[in-house]
C-alpha cells in the first residue's frame, strides 16, 4: 500500500498549492454531501468513509474479479473442450454471454438508485451471483452431467448438461452485472465531494480500484486456468465459488466504516416527466432568458440531497418542461410533475443526452477488447504452447493484459498526471476524454499487431505443410505478448477514462444509472462483436468455403478479421475525436 500514501501526499500538496485548508481536508466534522451510516444517522467523517472504508471495497472487488475471470478467461477452451463446440459458435457464445454480463448493470442500477440502495444491492445479487456459481461448479463437478470425450470428429451432446452449464453461467451473469455500478459507485461514495482533499482523492479511487479488479483477473489467469487445465473443470470453479465467498465476507466487515447516500427517487421517472411535459407544451414559446425558466428558490434543487444544475442552451424544445404556462401559473399551490419540471430535472435529461456519442463510440472498442476472450484465445491455440518442458495454457496469455494494467496504472497516477498537469493546467493532468482517445488510439495498434502475428502464423503453417491439419504451428505463443499488452495499455487509459467519465459527469441523483451506461457500452461492444462474427461468417463461407475463422484455423484467415476491427476501429476513432471537440461537460452550482 506504499503506492496509496505516495498519491495521498501528492494530493494533499497539489491542494495546498491551490488552497489552504485543514488538516483533515475539511473544517466540518460530518460531512457535506449528506451521507449517513448504515442505521440512517448522521456520522463524523474522521470514523467513516474515505480509504478506511475503501480497503474492505478494493478487497471485495479482488476477489470478486479473481472469481468473474476465473470462469471467463477459459469460456472458450471450457465451450470447446468440454461441451464441444465450433471456434465461431464458442466464441458467440462468449461474447454474448459477456454482453449480458455487461447489459444486467442497469437492473442493478435502477435498483439501487430507485428503491434499495447501493449497499442492498450488492448484498442481493451476490446472492444470485452466488448461486450461479455454485450450480456450475456442481455441474462440473457431478460426474453424471459431464460429456463424453469426442471420438475422432463424432462428438456426443447432452442438452440437459448445456440446460445447467448455461443455468449456472448466465445467473452468474445476472449476479456479477447487478453489482458492478453499485461496487464502484459505493466505493466512490465513501470520498465527499464537499471536500477539496477527498475530493481530489476520489480520482486515485478509480485508478486503485482498477488495480486490484486487474489483480484478481491475474491470479485467474495464472493459477486458475493452471488448476482447470491440470486437475479439472470442478477444482477450478469451486475456487472461484470459494473466492467469491471472501468477497462477500470482504464487503460485509467494512459495514460500520461505510458512508450510505440516501435515497433520491427514480432518475428514470424524472426523465420521462421531462419528455412528458415539453411534449405537453410543444406549442408553447421558450422565455429567452433562461433564469424565467422554472427552479426551486435556495441552494438544493427538488432532488434530495441534489446540487442544482446550470441551465445550458442545446437540446432547447426540452426547456418547454420548465417554462411556466397559463396554467401552471393558475396552479402555484400544486406543482404538477408531470407538467412542469425544474430546470436541474431538465438538465439531468440533457446530461445524459450529452453522454450519448461518447457511450457509442466506445462501442466499437469494446468490441476490439472482447478479441482478448475469443480470437485471441483461438489464435493462442494454434500456435506452440511449450516453453521448455512447461505449457502454457492460451488463457494464460491474457496475464499480459494484467501486467500490462499493472504497469500502465502507476505510472499514469504517479508519474503521467503530475507531468501532464505541468502543460494542460488541470488536477487531473488529462481531460476524460483526451485519457480515453489515447486508449482508443491503442487498440488500433492492438489489432495491428494481432493481424500481423496471424499473417505470420498463416505462411509457417502453409510453409510446414500445416494447412490442412488442425494442428499448431511451430510459432512460439509469446509472440502474442505484444497484443496483450497493448490492448492492456488501452484498457488504462479507455476503460478508467469512460468510469470516470459516466461518474464525473453524472448527476448526483443518477450516479448508479449513468455508471452502468459504461456497462451499457461494454455490452454493446460484445454484442457487436458476435454481430460481426456471425455476419462475416455467413459471407465468407459462402459456395463450401471454408471462411476466415473455420474450426481448423490453418485454412481460414483470422488475419482479415483483425484488419476489419482494425479498419472499423481507426473510423471509430475519427468519429469520437469529433464527438469529443464538441461536447459540453456538466455544470453544477
Amino acid at each position: 500500500m506504499a503506492s496509496l500514501e505516495v498519491v495521498e501526499v501528492n494530493e494533499r500538496l497539489l491542494l495546498e498549492s491551490e488552497e489552504p485548508i485543514s488538516e483533515n481536508g475539511s473544517d466540518g466534522p460530518y460531512t457535506g454531501d449528506g451521507s449517513v451510516e448504515i442505521k440512517g444517522n448522521s456520522i463524523l467523517k474522521h470514523h467513516t468513509g474515505n480509504w478506511k472504508a475503501c480497503f474492505f471495497i478494493l478487497g471485495t472487488e479482488y476477489c470478486e474479479r479473481l472469481a468473474y475471470f476465473g470462469i471467463e478467461k477459459n469460456l472458450v477452451t471450457f465451450l470447446t473442450t468440454k461441451l464441444h463446440e465450433g471456434n465461431v459458435s464458442a466464441a458467440r457464445n462468449v461474447t454474448t454471454w459477456q454482453g449480458t454480463c455487461n447489459l444486467a448493470p442497469l437492473v442493478g442500477a435502477v435498483l439501487a438508485d430507485s428503491y434499495w440502495g447501493r449497499y442492498w444491492t450488492i448484498t442481493a445479487f451476490m446472492a444470485i451471483y452466488l448461486i450461479g456459481m455454485v450450480t456450475l461448479t456442481l455441474t462440473a463437478s457431478i460426474s453424471a452431467l459431464t460429456l463424453p470425450a469426442c471420438v475422432g470428429f463424432v462428438c456426443p451432446e447432452a442438452i440437459s448438461a448445456h440446460v445447467l452449464y448455461f443455468l449456472g453461467l448466465y445467473l452468474i451473469a445476472l449476479g456479477s452485472g447487478g453489482i458492478r455500478p453499485c461496487v464502484l459507485s459505493f466505493g466512490a461514495d465513501q470520498f465527499d465531494d464537499a471536500d477539496p482533499l477527498e475530493k481530489v482523492r476520489k480520482g486515485s479511487f478509480f485508478n486503485w480500484f482498477s488495480f486490484f479488479g486487474n489483480l484478481g483477473s491475474f491470479i485467474s489467469a495464472t493459477y486458475i486456468v493452471w488448476v482447470q487445465d491440470s486437475y479439472g473443470w470442478g477444482l477450478g470453479f469451486g475456487i472461484c465459488a470459494l473466492s467469491l465467498g471472501l468477497a462477500i465476507g470482504s464487503f460485509f466487515l467494512g459495514s460500520v466504516f461505510y458512508r450510505f447516500q440516501q435515497h433520491r427517487g427514480s432518475p428514470l421517472t424524472r426523465v420521462c416527466q421531462v419528455i412528458v411535459a415539453s411534449l405537453r407544451k410543444w406549442n408553447i414559446d421558450i422565455p429567452h432568458d433562461g433564469s424565467l425558466l422554472y427552479e426551486l428558490p435556495g441552494e438544493t434543487s427538488a432532488i434530495k440531497r441534489c446540487r442544482k444544475l446550470e441551465h445550458t442552451t442545446d437540446f432547447k424544445f426540452f426547456d418547454k418542461a420548465a417554462t411556466i404556462s397559463n396554467t401552471d401559473d393558475k396552479c402555484k399551490n400544486f406543482r404538477n410533475p408531470w407538467r412542469l419540471c425544474t430546470v436541474t430535472q431538465v438538465e439531468e435529461l440533457k446530461i445524459v443526452l450529452r453522454m450519448l456519442p461518447i457511450l457509442a463510440t466506445g462501442i466499437v472498442f469494446y468490441a476490439a477488447n472482447a478479441q482478448i476472450s475469443s480470437m485471441f484465445l483461438e489464435q493462442g491455440m494454434f500456435l506452440d504452447k511449450s516453453i521448455g518442458s512447461f505449457n502454457i495454457p492460451p488463457a494464460s496469455l491474457s496475464t499480459f493484459v494484467v501486467i500490462s494494467v499493472t504497469i500502465w496504472i502507476p505510472t499514469y497516477d504517479i508519474i503521467l498526471v503530475p507531468s501532464a498537469r505541468r502543460f494542460t493546467g488541470k488536477d487531473r493532468g488529462f481531460s476524460h476524454l483526451q485519457r480515453i482517445g489515447i486508449g482508443l488510439f491503442m487498440s488500433i495498434l492492438s489489432m495491428v499487431a494481432a493481424a500481423l502475428v496471424e499473417r505470420k502464423r498463416l505462411e509457417i503453417s502453409k510453409a510446414e505443410g500445416l494447412v490442412h491439419q488442425k494442428v499448431p504451428v511451430p510459432m512460439s505463443i509469446l509472440w502474442q505478448m505484444p497484443e496483450y499488452f497493448l490492448i492492456g495499455a488501452a484498457e488504462v487509459f479507455t476503460i478508467i477514462g469512460h468510469v470516470e467519465f459516466f461518474y464525473d459527469q453524472s448527476p448526483d441523483a443518477m450516479r448508479s444509472l449513468c455508471t452502468a451506461l459504461y456497462f451499457v457500452t461494454v455490452s454493446l461492444g460484445n454484442y457487436l462483436s458476435s454481430l460481426v462474427l456471425s455476419i462475416l461468417t455467413s459471407i465468407t463461407t459462402q459456395g463450401g468455403k471454408p471462411g476466415w475463422i473455420p474450426d481448423n484455423l490453418n485454412e481460414g484467415h483470422l488475419d482479415y478479421f483483425f484488419w476489419f476491427i482494425t479498419g472499423l476501429s481507426f473510423l471509430n476513432l475519427l468519429v469520437f475525436v469529433y464527438c469529443a471537440m464538441r461536447h459540453q461537460y456538466k455544470q453544477a452550482f
